[in-house]
């Protein structure tokens, strides 16, 4: 004989099988329905983003291990450029004096007036300063004065330009530049 509640153990075990299979059904039914929904153009389009994405991505990694490898040869670059390039503090200020008035000169420029502000960066073994300078002249020698200043040797920032009348025929130029002294050895 057949045991009763084997039975209905049995039977409650198929319907809940069954009642899973039913709701896994609805639930396949409504993704294909909302898959089926999308268009094959956008869908192309989608791919087509994702892979320029890929691409991109791609790309940024070959550029970052690129980075990464020249490293070393960026640190000694701008270890170079702070022993070479900058001059001490000892004697920077006579630097940038003898080599803003030769430039001066060799553009035909008279140098009305220089002043000098300084910061210190603490921690950073530089010292920043900014530079006014005034000079006079000729609108020819004062574009050869502004390609003097780009060409120099030395490093300048020019942060503001200013040109005014003195006299008929003569140009007064205001710099405000920016340079750094070494303030370590």
């Amino acid at each position: 004989m057949i045991d009763k509640a084997k039975l209905k153990s049995w039977k409650t075990l198929v319907i809940a099988g069954v009642a899973l299979i039913f709701v896994a059904d609805i639930a396949l039914i409504v993704f294909m329905w909302h898959l089926g929904g999308t268009d094959p153009n956008e869908l192309r389009r989608q791919r087509g983003e994702m892979e320029t994405t890929v691409k991109l991505l791609k790309a940024d990694i070959v550029r970052g291990d690129r980075i990464q490898k020249n490293m070393p040869g960026v640190g000694k670059e701008a270890d170079d450029f702070y022993k070479n390039d900058l001059p001490p503090l000892s004697g920077g200020y006579s630097v940038v004096i003898a080599d803003l008035t030769e430039i001066a000169t060799k553009a035909g420029l008279r140098t009305a007036s220089v002043a000098f502000h300084d910061h210190d960066l603490k921690g950073r073994g530089v010292v920043d300063v900014d530079i006014e300078e005034n000079v006079e002249g000729d609108y020819g020698a004062v574009l050869k004065f502004i390609q003097g200043i780009e060409r120099s040797k030395s490093f300048y920032l020019l942060n503001n330009l200013g040109l005014d009348n003195s006299q008929p025929g003569t140009l007064r130029l205001s710099l405000q530049l920016h340079t750094y002294f070494r303030s370590q050895a």
